[in-house]
């Protein structure tokens, strides 16, 4: 989930509409794409206020998710305060007021004259369908809210403006500093995801907008820092942990020594990923293999994950999905694909290029394309194989559409692919795990389908940084010269031992089942809000109506583990 950008793109795309496009925003913010609480909480008026009041004393939780105008993240953080609230904590929202030169709700696809968001930023298109209509949304439910601005006096403002003043490359600005966080940093990874690329180069503008992103991740750390000083709060709760504003705010909960907590919807329906201290993605990579490595799935739990597994082919179990309706039969004779029947045949799994260098770090090539152009040039020499190049179908279908395609990429590289090496286009409907099925290896950097394929046994090398790496089912190349060894003893590839595969199925059910936590109350709705509470009354969220929010305000509140209880024999 990235945002209502579909739907803003729709609103304030043509220049010469906009003042109609962005009342019609403005007028769309206030009715519907906010959720009225006042039907939630319904009849159960005075309970809810008593709940409030009772609350005052407990721990002091923020929603610093920020960007208001998210109406999808908005949606879930008023969710987390009402059930946090009604088991005893002091919960209130910290909302940006139009303070910020930049934010992650602004793509450039939202923006047709780049050069004018460089110079002015979002203020006159986006912030008054923001703050407004989510200040009144939320205030329905009598929790506090801060507003950006009242923590950010003129001292503060001066101050910024000193900094930015001596700021005068994209270099300098990638590598700013302040009060020991890595604001250039974020800046780069916000502008990076507004250009839906890579990397900056040839965009005219990159420097005005990464001016505009360095501008506000170091307003938001003063405004967070200065915020944490007057409500002095103990946990953090917000979307994601990336880009600005979240990951600031992240940022400097963890130097002053608050706790963060971060969540993301997750791919099953109703489901979502909580993490301790970092985003979803680092967290993932970093958590010991010892929660889920010691215990051997029941047979229920085999077929569980089995159905589930066939299932993500069709996407007919999840609520975010990339690949809609996939032809099965296009895969039934490789040799409409161009592929030969005769070969062995290997597949090479892409990222989104921007998605792949925002959420993992780089680790045996420096970049994806660098990986990619270094496998085509392994298989030129290798006429006896034959590699199938499926580029992520999120290319096309993923928010924001990435601006920076895999086959112009590999294209400057290779006017000519190799004839042996045939690339699968992102809006092809063949199907991704069917053609992996079919092939001896596969070759991932960073997707996560990395796991299922494993648990599929089809025998998986990673050249990135994935979920999949250092869990024991995969190869992990840790070298760029180790890679190319490594294809050589490797492929066309061996069948995966047993114990193997069955390792790759118990980390498939971790992430899947225990990982994933649901939330029924939580429905997805048509239009931009996403998500909508579909029940009417304060009794859904009380403590013991449902095992996955219970889990979730415990993991918030204790810092316990975010697992799904009952999924496992140790639970």
């Amino acid at each position: 989930m990235s945002g209502p950008a579909s739907f803003l793109r729709k609103v304030i795309r043509q220049p010469a509409l906009r003042p109609l496009r962005l009342a019609r925003l403005n007028w769309i913010a206030r009715h519907g794409a906010h959720q009225d609480w006042n039907e939630v909480i319904g009849p159960d008026r005075s309970a809810w206020t008593k709940a409030v009041g009772d609350a005052s004393e407990g721990k002091r939780i923020l929603v610093a998710t920020g960007v208001g105008g998210h109406f999808p993240a908005s949606a879930v953080d008023r969710v987390l305060a009402v059930a946090l609230t009604m088991r005893g904590n002091n919960v209130r929202f910290a909302l940006c007021d139009g303070m910020l030169d930049a934010c992650q709700n602004c793509e450039s696809s939202l923006f047709p004259d780049i050069g004018r968001f460089g110079r002015e930023g979002p203020t006159r298109d986006l912030c008054g369908a923001c703050f407004g209509p989510a200040a009144a949304s939320t205030g329905v439910l009598g929790l506090p809210i801060e507003r950006y601005g009242d923590h950010h006096p003129e001292e503060d403002r001066q101050k910024l403006a000193e900094i930015l003043a001596g700021i005068d490359t994209v270099e300098q600005a990638c590598a700013l500093r302040w009060n020991g966080m890595e604001i250039g940093e974020h800046a780069l990874s916000g502008a990076l995801r507004f250009f839906a690329r890579a990397d900056l180069q040839g965009e005219t503008f990159a420097r005005a907008v990464l001016m505009r992103y360095l501008a506000a991740g170091l307003r938001t750390a003063m405004i967070a820092e200065r915020m944490f000083a007057a409500f002095r709060p103990d946990i953090v709760v917000l979307h994601h942990g990336i880009y600005v504003p979240q990951g600031i705010f992240a940022a400097v909960a963890r130097r002053c020594g608050v706790r963060v907590v971060t969540w993301s919807p997750a791919y099953r329906t109703h489901c979502f990923l909580f993490a301790h201290g970092e985003t979803y993605h680092h967290a993932l990579m970093n958590e010991p293999v010892e929660s889920w490595s010691d215990t051997p799935l029941t047979e229920e739990q085999d077929r569980r994950i089995g159905e589930y597994l066939r299932s993500r082919w069709t996407g007919e179990e999840d609520w975010i999905s990339f690949h809609k309706s996939p032809d099965l039969r296009l895969t039934h004779d490789l040799s409409e694909l161009g592929l030969s029947p005769d070969k062995p045949l290997v597949v090479a799994l892409t990222n989104v290029m921007w998605d792949a260098r925002l959420h993992y770090p780089a680790n045996a090539f420096p970049s994806q394309i660098e990986w990619l152009a270094d496998t085509v040039r392994w298989f030129a020499g290798r006429p006896d194989l034959q590699l199938a190049i499926r580029v992520h179908p999120a290319e096309n279908s993923g928010y924001p559409p990435s601006r920076q395609k895999v086959a112009e990429e590999l294209s400057r590289i290779f006017p000519v692919l190799p004839g042996n090496v045939h690339l699968v286009a992102p809006e092809s409907r063949l199907s991704t795990y069917d053609l992996a099925r079919q092939a001896s290896s596969a070759l991932i950097y960073g997707t996560k389908t990395g796991v299922e394929l494993a648990a599929m046994g089809v025998p998986v090398i990673v050249a990135g940084e994935a979920w999949a790496r250092n869990k024991g089912f995969t190869t992990d190349v840790t070298g760029r010269g180790a890679y190319y060894r490594l294809l050589d003893d490797e492929l066309p590839g061996r069948q995966m031992p047993e114990e193997m595969v069955n390792r790759a199925r118990r980390y498939a059910y971790h992430f899947f089942f225990r990982r994933m936590i649901p939330l029924p109350m939580i429905e997805k709705c048509a239009g931009p809000r996403m998500f909508t509470v579909t029940g009417v009354g304060i009794g859904q969220f009380r403590p013991g109506t449902s095992a996955g929010l219970d889990a979730i305000c415990d993991g918030i509140a204790t810092g316990a583990p975010f697992h799904m209880p009952g999924e496992s024999e140790s639970d």
